[in-house]
């Protein structure tokens, strides 16, 4: 019954409100801003699908796509005047062609914001998309090897 619960638990987080899926709440996010701002986050996020195929969609915080590889790679917000995509563990990434532009302080985080008419680096992109999952999938093996070896 322990395990129902959790189960339980872990779909409802995954599905938002009147029972609509993560995929679902962000067709209609993007629908809903019917501009420039729509049609780059329906962009971003088929960069990452292409960039990392099994990706899972996430619908957090009150209204924030999450996509999310062993761990969040990264969010979708959207303003009045940039859409941003900020990577949790950006600050670990290898950016060479400088596609970071803003939360450039912190020392987790990283961000690109993206404005009207700007063109997006496909290929720079997918990368760095790319690095991220690949950065929580070894983080995640890291830490389960020392579990691992704690319990040996």
């Amino acid at each position: 019954m322990k395990n129902k619960t959790m189960m339980i638990k872990k779909s409802g987080a995954s599905e938002a409100k009147g029972g609509s899926s993560p995929a679902q709440h962000i067709d209609a996010r993007i629908k809903e801003l019917g501009d420039w701002r729509g049609e780059t986050l329906a962009r971003i996020r088929g960069i990452i699908k292409q960039a990392v195929p099994d990706v899972v969609e996430e619908w957090k915080w009150r209204g924030v796509p999450v996509w999310e590889h062993e761990g969040i790679i990264c969010t979708g917000e959207t303003y009045k005047a940039v859409v941003k995509m900020t990577f949790a563990r950006g600050a670990a990434l290898d950016d060479p062609t400088d596609l970071f532009n803003s939360s450039l302080e912190g020392n987790t985080r990283r961000a690109i914001d993206f404005h009207q008419g700007d063109k997006i680096d496909e290929k720079a992109l997918k990368a760095l998309i790319r690095e991220a999952a690949a950065l929580n999938v070894s983080a995640r093996a890291t830490s389960r090897a020392r579990k691992k070896s704690k319990s040996a």
